[in-house]
């Protein structure tokens, strides 16, 4: 007999659909709360800093530590692996052939295109500019890596590097044999030492530093930023940063070899710079100090054409320093071998200048003699309708730097409603200079930029160094210390690492939408212009970090980005590393090119997360050098 069902066969059907159905529903919701929470932590997942920290000549490194004699320790690879092409649709064509670029002869170890000796001896020696900026033409660029000298080392962290360097690094032994009595450097075993003396401060940069800061104030934040003419190897900057006072040290690459390089081997600012024929690259009003000691320019020659571009680039109030000949001539002529007409006669002139520009002499003590411009024109513009001599400028633009021509005239300042008033707004004193809202976005006159635009950039920059030191774990150490901006802006960057062991060299490329570099001397901070078209001034192997966010951007349709790489290359140190931000179809051009530069890169995510479209490409240029030469050897 046939068994009986309690109910009907339709029902029991629709109960099992409704489990099936309900048992779908909570496997599918399981699923998706999975995958979410996967997905999630996948983008919170921050990539350690050793993984880019640098590498040695086998591959990759963790943590770089320098060891006794200079070497880089390395560290075992970071496990976290950074997660960028899941997210995009860019194909990494990783079996495409790499164009490797060859090592340069080792002639080339301190090659700088623009300042190069061969070449300036083809101009004219008039006002030195056969020491100016001459840049090779495009068939003469080099399509090759400079190479490090063999036994290159990686360099004394700051502020060790302050008084030593590694003579391995930098091998001349000229100015410590030239500049011996003079104390600038001394060669111990197998490194130089920086006694921190001077042509004209025999008992220190530290005690010469102090007998000025005794005639105008250096410690109270008053003056911030500097330049140093003619610096040697830039130890009064070097020493000034003990007060808080940022300088630019400049010197030509003559025939004391490597001052420059020295200098940035100390992890002092400076750059390949003379005072030549043409202004020098940075705004007008920038510097709070301008300081010459016995640095051999003709200030009096020219119609004063000289000390009429130190009265541009200095800010209103600012102080010009000159000690050596021909001050105080009475006391010092004899040890300086000149007659005492020769030297009265500088000196009259230079004070005839110095009055022409409308500066006040401050004082005149032993050998030390201090000018201060005037804080606005009001009683300047009354002087010259009865002097007339020299005119203001009819420049339309005062802060245009890039191969422009000096002008024997006055640069007039932004008019004032009083003559108490300081002409284009007063700054705060440091450190509240770097936060406030500079005088020039105050005013309205850099088009675009607002005060709320410029919080808004600080807050940015903030977070987006915060990452950066999650990025790149040396950041705090003393590990970077020369850094580079390439592409600058108003100086965010720059701003948010003034809590590291760093300075920073600020750059406005000369092509950008907007003229900043004027509001971040504003700030506190240094800085020059440049066309990334071109080689930057400096010498190989000087920077520790380069920075460039937007630039390819800018320059991508403007000139063969392999040179601006290739040039990245020559002044990055080897271990040095590079944080790109632009576009992902750039970056990944970018990475094609630097895979071939012997530097390991890799793509990773916005740090707002992978759907924006920005990305962030973080590359380190491995260790190598070049070979022996049988001199060297």
């Amino acid at each position: 007999m046939a068994k009986e069902y309690s109910g009907s066969p339709k029902h029991h059907h629709r109960l099992e659909v409704q489990r099936n159905r309900l048992t779908w529903i909570l496997g599918v919701s399981f699923l998706c709360i999975l995958f979410y929470m996967l997905g999630a932590w996948q983008r919170s997942s921050t990539p350690t800093t050793t993984q880019f920290s640098a590498y040695n000549k086998g591959g990759c490194d963790s943590h770089v530590t320098t060891s006794d004699n200079g070497n880089a320790a390395v560290g075992h690879p970071s496990s976290t692996n950074l997660d960028f092409a899941s997210h995009h649709q860019v194909v990494l064509n990783s079996s495409k052939t790499v164009n490797q670029f060859p090592s340069c002869d080792m002639s080339f170890s301190e090659y700088t295109p623009c300042q190069d000796k061969v070449r300036g001896r083809k101009f004219d020696r008039n006002m030195l500019k056969y020491r100016e900026r001459h840049c090779p033409a495009k068939e003469e660029l080099l399509r090759c890596l400079i190479p490090a000298p063999p036994q290159y080392k990686t360099p004394f962290k700051w502020p060790q590097s302050r008084d030593y360097a590694w003579y391995s690094n930098i091998p001349h032994r000229e100015l410590s044999i030239e500049k011996a009595i003079q104390n600038w450097i001394q060669l111990e075993g197998n490194r130089f030492r920086f006694p921190g003396g001077g042509t004209m401060f025999p008992r220190g940069a530290d005690a010469y530093i102090d007998d000025i800061g005794r005639l105008i104030p250096l410690t109270d934040g008053t003056i911030r930023t500097a330049i140093d003419t003619g610096c040697g190897v830039a130890s009064f900057g070097a020493y000034l940063l003990n007060r808080n006072i940022l300088t630019m040290s400049f010197a030509p690459r003559d025939t004391h070899e490597a001052q420059v390089q020295f200098a940035l081997e100390r992890g002092v600012p400076a750059m390949i710079g003379i005072m030549g024929s043409q202004r020098l690259p940075y705004p007008a009003r920038a510097f709070d100090l301008a300081h010459c000691s016995r640095c051999l320019i003709p200030w009096q020659k020219y119609d004063g054409l000289y000390l009429a571009e130190v009265d541009r680039i200095l800010r209103p109030g600012g102080y010009w320093v000159l000690s050596g000949p021909p001050i105080h001539w009475k006391k010092f002529w004899r040890g300086w071998e000149r007659t005492r007409e020769d030297l009265k006669q500088e000196q009259d002139a230079i004070e005839d200048v110095a009055k022409s520009l409308c500066w006040k002499k401050v004082i005149e003590k032993n050998d030390l003699s201090v000018w201060q411009k005037p804080i606005n024109h009001v009683e300047c513009l009354r002087s010259k309708k009865l002097l007339k001599a020299p005119h203001m400028c009819e420049s339309d633009d005062p802060d245009t730097a890039w191969y422009r021509n000096l002008e024997a005239c006055v640069t007039p300042l932004p008019e004032v409603s009083s003559s108490d008033d300081v002409a284009g707004g007063a700054m705060e004193k440091w450190p509240e200079r770097a936060s406030a809202v500079p005088p020039r976005i105050r005013s309205g006159s850099t088009p675009g930029i607002t005060a709320e635009r410029f919080e808004e950039d600080n807050k940015l920059w903030k977070e987006r160094v915060a990452h950066y030191k999650r990025i790149i774990s040396p950041l705090p150490t003393g590990r970077y210390r020369n850094i580079m901006d390439m592409n600058a802006y108003i100086g965010g960057f720059a701003t948010a690492m003034l809590n590291y062991p760093v300075w920073v060299m600020n750059v406005v490329p000369v092509n950008s939408n907007h003229d900043t570099l004027g509001v971040i001397y504003e700030r506190g901070l240094i800085g020059t212009y440049q066309d990334w078209c071109e080689a930057f001034s400096t010498y190989p192997r000087t920077y520790d970090l380069i920075h460039a966010s937007g630039l390819f951007t800018l320059y991508q349709n403007r000139c063969d980005i392999t040179y601006i790489l290739l040039d990245m290359d020559r002044i990055l140190r080897p271990e040095g590393t590079v944080i790109f931000r632009d576009t992902v179809e750039l970056l990944v051009k970018i990475q094609s090119i630097t895979d071939g530069m012997r530097w390991k890169s890799q793509i990773i995510d916005h740090e707002s997360g992978p759907f924006n479209p920005e990305k962030i490409l973080v590359a380190v240029k491995t260790y190598w050098t070049g070979e022996a030469t049988q001199k060297q050897l």
